[in-house]
């Protein structure tokens, strides 16, 4: 089976194209950048890869040529830069995304989504994918990942040239770490370093995230499940560990595994996300392109609980986290040793 894999020199997509070639199957990918890791696979012949823009139809089509699956992780994410960016990457780029599919024949679009698009800035314990999308977005990410989420599950038996049917389902994999990760362990680890670390209400919210192999195999099962009749088609799952924990407890292990002492401070909520607004303002104002120290998007993130129902992604896609926290808070710690040390 050939993939596209768009995304390729992000977190997810990387970790996935690996996943993938290392199971024999030849992987297109596509990204605006490169990725040593990613350059190797492609001397090796395993992986032909497309340098180009999601918002570019020529770019996302050339990349879908004789794939017979796309797994469309590629996003613009974060809380800082211009909201029309979001917009053109999150939602156009998807609609391009399945614009190839419909025009190549390509019969499965698997979509990494987030369970942000159902998060309303309230305690989220225990819910299933019945829940509906959240009635408000505190920035754009979010809320584009929602509109792009609707339109991959709403393609779903569509028909293609030659009479095929076109097979779609999306993933909520729920703050995804681990070796490699480019976002929330090395924010988190920074502010460590530099002694600004500090959590809304102490972190005491219960979460449940995804350590990156459950991640990947939470792909591989919905790419190898997927089929206009299969039970997972038109449908969003969630995806983490399976271990509800505090997120003090998930940060403090995060930067244990990087050989830190770890020292946390308290931030009440209300205060974070008068915070969040300030900075946010004064940014906006500014026109400052990076992102804000904090946001009150992140605010309620670190503040609200967030853990999930695995039932669905458990029985339709046959998932179960390959890794438990603990062993890939180990391998963390392995990896950073193998690295050079923190």
């Amino acid at each position: 089976m050939t993939v596209l894999v768009t995304g390729a020199t992000g977190f997810v997509g990387l970790a996935l194209t690996e996943a993938l070639a290392r199971r024999g199957e030849h992987v297109r990918t596509l990204s605006r950048g490169d990725h040593p890791a990613l350059d190797r696979l492609v001397r090796e012949g395993r992986v032909t890869h497309t340098r180009g823009d999601l918002r570019d139809p020529s770019a996302v089509r050339r990349a879908a040529e004789g794939a017979r699956a796309i797994a469309h992780v590629g996003a613009k994410t974060g809380v800082g830069g211009a909201r029309a960016e979001y917009f053109g990457v999150n939602v156009e780029g998807t609609r391009n995304v399945l614009d190839a599919a419909r025009a190549l024949g390509v019969a499965r679009v698997v979509y990494t989504s987030t369970p942000s698009v159902v998060h309303g800035g309230v305690d989220v314990e225990g819910i299933d994918e019945r829940a509906p999308y959240a009635e408000r977005f505190a920035t754009a990410y979010p809320e584009t990942k929602a509109l792009a989420e609707r339109a991959v599950l709403a393609a779903h038996g569509m028909r293609l040239p030659g009479g095929a049917v076109l097979a779609t389902c999306a993933l909520r994999p729920h703050l995804v770490w681990g070796p490699g990760d480019t976002n929330l362990g090395p924010r988190i680890v920074a502010r460590a370093r530099q002694g600004r670390l500090a959590l809304v209400d102490g972190g005491r919210s219960l979460v449940d995230a995804t350590y990156i192999d459950s991640c990947v195999h939470a792909h591989l099962c919905a790419l190898d499940r997927l089929a206009p009749d299969a039970a997972c088609g038109g449908r969003a799952y969630f995806i983490a560990q399976g271990e509800p924990t505090t997120i003090r407890a998930l940060v403090t292990g995060i930067v244990a595994a990087h050989g830190l002492t770890p020292r946390v401070r308290s931030l009440p909520l209300g205060l974070a996300k008068a915070l969040g607004a300030a900075f946010e303002l004064v940014y906006g104002l500014g026109r400052i392109e990076r992102e804000p120290p904090l946001t009150r998007f992140v605010a309620e993130q670190l503040g609200t609980a967030h853990w999930y129902d695995l039932t669905a992604a458990r029985r339709d896609l046959g998932y179960a986290a390959p890794v438990s926290t603990a062993e890939g808070l180990r391998r963390l710690a392995a990896s950073v040793v193998a690295d050079g040390g923190a």
